[in-house]
Formats: structure tokens, C-alpha cells, sequence
């Protein structure tokens, strides 16, 4: 059965890889890119600061959370432990990979840590923002899909890296909203008013 996965994903990957051209090269490595959504986090941080003013402390606060254990779990307890070598690294189809500029990444790749930080943090936002930030919440969707995506363009993970990455991601994201929104209203009364 996991042979029959393994295989399955390396054609989707293969497939999904080869569909690449002069247009869209630069534009995924940039998405690919983490300093190239500094701007992107700027203006989420902003957005939210000045929507709940104090009460957005809490809420950075656990974004920090979520990423730490989100990052963590990815790069430094399930690619160690899986040990899966991505797609640039396996010597079976290297020769078919097409890679960016950014070359071939480090030798694991199960699960994309951009996948898992991306759709926690998408997640995430999801479950606290209120409705007034659906808006917000499409771009985060957006957002996130497009930058998993890259990583298979780029060709350093196998969709099914991208697919667990993002899965996983969104599991922390649901268990840190709920922790979040037990410690909200008891933080919430503390501040003061004014």
C-alpha cells in the first residue's frame, strides 16, 4: 500500500513538475521565497494591531506558538524521523527534476515545513477572525495554497509532502484556536479599559 502512495506521488510529482516555463520560473521561486512575505506578515500584523488595539497581544502571542511548535514538529521531529528524501535528492529521478535558482534543498522533505507554517497560520486566522475578515481569510487561502504549490514547482517536495505538511499544519492551528479562545476572555478581562 505505501509503495503503491510512494509511486503515486512521485508520477503526480514528476507530472506536476515538468509543467513548468519562462513565465512562472520566477514568479514561484519568489513564492517560494519566506523573506519575500515579509511585506505580507507586515500587513497582517498591522491589521490585526489596529483592529483589537491591546487585545492583539494575545494574539501574537500565540501566532508565535503555533509557528514554533508548527516549524518544530516538521523540520525537526518528522524530517529526521521519516527521513524521506526529496524529490532533488532522489537519486531515481534527480535527473528529471526540474529545480529553481534556490537548488535542490536540504536531503528530507516529509512534510514541507512551508506547507504546515503556511496552512497553520491560515488555519488559524480562520478560526479567531471574525466575519468582517472573511475578506482576509480568501487572500490566506490564497496564499497558502499558492506558496505549498511552489515548493512542488521548485521541485524540492512530493505533493504528498505538501498534502501531510498542510494537514498537519492545520491540526496544530485547531488545537492552539481552542487553547486561544479558553485564555481570551480571561486575558481580555485583565486589561484595562481605555
Amino acid at each position: 500500500m505505501l509503495e503503491k502512495l510512494n509511486s503515486l506521488d512521485i508520477r503526480l510529482f514528476l507530472f506536476l513538475n515538468s509543467h513548468h516555463n519562462a513565465f512562472f520560473d520566477p514568479i514561484m521561486y519568489w513564492f517560494s521565497d519566506k523573506l519575500f512575505w515579509t511585506p505580507f506578515y507586515l500587513f497582517i500584523i498591522i491589521l490585526i494591531a489596529i483592529a483589537y488595539k491591546k487585545r492583539s497581544i494575545l494574539i501574537f502571542i500565540f501566532i508565535a506558538i503555533l509557528i514554533t511548535i508548527s516549524d518544530q514538529l516538521s523540520s525537526e521531529v518528522i524530517k529526521p524521523l521519516v527521513k524521506r528524501l526529496r524529490p532533488s535528492h532522489n537519486p531515481a529521478i534527480e535527473h528529471l527534476v526540474h529545480l529553481s535558482k534556490a537548488g535542490p534543498g536540504g536531503l528530507y522533505g516529509f512534510v514541507s515545513g512551508h506547507a504546515t507554517n503556511s496552512f497553520a497560520l491560515f488555519i488559524f486566522l480562520v478560526l479567531i477572525l471574525p466575519k468582517k475578515f472573511n475578506w482576509l481569510k480568501w487572500v490566506l487561502c490564497i496564499w497558502a495554497v499558492s506558496l505549498s504549490y511552489s515548493r512542488i514547482y521548485v521541485g524540492v517536495h512530493y505533493p504528498g509532502d505538501v498534502f501531510c505538511g498542510a494537514v498537519l499544519g492545520s491540526l496544530v492551528a485547531v488545537v492552539v484556536a481552542t487553547l486561544y479562545k479558553r485564555i481570551r476572555n480571561i486575558f481580555h478581562r485583565s486589561l484595562p479599559t481605555g
